[in-house]
């Protein structure tokens, strides 16, 4: 699981050979959940909501990096590292 990034205990990864739409992984703990890039909406499994807000926040404030690192895995190429959330 290529991690792009870690804050708070969450972690936040993206597969390449991943299905559409376009999403990246959160896990916290024993938590996961997969999360749309472009709505945000959990397209599979659950976190706690107050995690849950926090990767959506963070999901705001990169969702040009998460597209990109998408469009990366797509051509199996290096993903970026993508800021924590401060």
């Amino acid at each position: 699981m290529p991690e792009i990034s870690r804050f708070l205990g969450i972690i936040i990864a993206m597969y390449y050979n991943d299905h559409a739409p376009p999403h990246f992984h959160a896990k916290y703990g024993d938590f996961e959940a997969v999360i749309a890039i472009d709505t945000g909406e959990v397209v599979e499994g659950h976190l706690p909501p107050r995690v849950l807000g926090l990767v959506q926040e963070w999901r705001e404030y990169h969702r040009a990096e998460l597209t990109e690192d998408w469009s990366l895995a797509r051509d199996r190429k290096v993903l970026k590292r993508i800021e924590p959330l401060e």
